[in-house]
């Protein structure tokens, strides 16, 4: 038994007061979750303590807090994890605070339905079905369902939302846990409007493009659903397969940071923003909407180049890598652009439950080589790929220059 001391943001908007921190301690077991220590407190100390919990087993997701400022389950968060990443070195001090970027109802408890719930809504977070209806059910293809098994893990806990930074400067962004739901569809066979969903999405100023890839909803997700990676994905899907170039200028934009590394090395900045807007080549600077976004950022231009941030040498000619780099370099462009297909895996979960039936083609627990499964977001998935990834259970991200 070890003692701590639990600082719990407390809100009661009846009282009209502002929130306040309400410190208390207990003794409980190391290996006790945070949620239980709240609830022993709550039936010893002070019954009006808010907060919701349901199913105790991380799976409802309902008891999601900030603790010690990082998003996470109250009920599979044990004391002495938390108290171990305490600020400033406080010994045993646990400090639990509600869900960011949600409006709190009271004490630990937020406004679900306010932020998480309506943006999921937004998503449509249905199947479409394909016309017209087979009689019997759909036969899907074992690695389609194995691609989406990654976003059809998340628990709706909005741990992923609290922490966002998009969504901090813009509320209106989608936000991770709706785009990683809508995946689990344009990912899915059997739905029959991907175009127009990733259409949708893409249109929208608060939608795939208004991520900052901050990598915050990675870390903050208790199920490792990773909804910037199927952020990244739906943006892929997006341009490179159904060619989507969207008012956002976001596909453009993605085109032409590719285009100048393989041109450069490295990223030529002052030509990023006239391609972006104006076409992917050099001549992109002389289109009008170029034009117009280059005469906006003239002013900072100015005052970088006055505060020696950026160098006029560099910006006119961009900069030079040694022959034998850019040869490297081109070499991978080479490779990854030679491939018949693009290979991206989200997390997959495959095994058999009788050893015996195990076919000759499956990996064994020896075998370093284990199963691979294509880009099933694709309009035609390849039904295999030739390079290997990470064993099975693990999470494995391909990022397409």
């Amino acid at each position: 038994m070890s003692e701590y001391t639990l600082r719990i943001r407390r809100f009661d908007p009846e009282s009209g007061g502002a929130a306040y921190w309400d410190e208390r301690s207990l003794e409980m077991g190391d290996k006790r979750s945070v949620l239980d220590a709240i609830l022993e407190l709550k039936d010893t100390q002070d019954g009006s303590i808010g907060i919701r919990c349901s199913c105790q087993q991380g799976i409802c997701g309902s008891c999601g807090v900030r603790i010690n400022g990082k998003p996470g389950l109250a009920c599979n968060t044990h004391l002495d994890a938390a108290a171990a990443r305490a600020h400033n070195g406080d010994e045993n001090v646990i400090t639990v605070e509600p869900m960011g970027n949600i409006p709190v109802i009271r004490d630990l408890i937020v406004d679900m339905d306010a932020v998480h719930w309506k943006k999921i809504r937004r998503v449509t977070p249905w199947l479409i079905n394909k016309e017209p209806i087979p009689d019997r059910e759909y036969i899907v293809p074992h690695d389609n369902m194995v691609d989406i098994t990654q976003p059809m893990a998340c628990i709706q806990c909005g741990a992923c939302v609290s922490d966002c930074l998009s969504m901090e400067v813009d509320p209106g962004f989608i936000g991770p846990a709706a785009l990683a739901k809508a995946y689990r569809f344009v990912g899915d066979p059997r739905d029959a409007e991907h175009l127009e969903r990733l259409k949708d999405l893409s249109e929208d100023e608060h939608g795939l493009y208004d991520c900052t890839h901050c990598f915050n909803c990675v870390d903050a997700c208790p199920k490792d659903v990773a909804p910037m990676n199927q952020i990244m994905r739906l943006r892929r899907i997006a341009g490179e397969d159904y060619h989507i170039n969207d008012r956002n200028n976001g596909n453009r934009h993605e085109e032409a940071f590719v285009t100048l590394v393989r041109e450069n090395g490295l990223l030529h900045e002052a030509e990023l923003l006239p391609r972006s807007y104006g076409g992917n080549s050099w001549f992109g600077k002389f289109h009008p909407d170029a034009g117009k976004e280059l005469m906006t950022s003239l002013g900072t231009v100015i005052k970088a180049v006055l505060r020696g941030k950026i160098s006029p040498k560099i910006a006119i000619f961009g900069h030079k890598l040694p022959s034998e780099d850019m040869k490297s370099l081109k070499q991978i462009y080479k490779v990854v652009d030679g491939r018949e297909s693009r290979t991206e895996l989200n997390l997959y979960i495959t095994g058999y439950e009788d050893e015996d039936e195990i076919p000759e083609h499956a990996p064994h627990a020896d075998d370093p080589t284990p199963l691979v499964v294509p880009d099933a977001g694709a309009p035609e998935a390849a039904s295999s790929a030739e390079e290997p990834i990470e064993p099975a259970g693990e999470s494995n991200e391909s990022e397409t220059p």
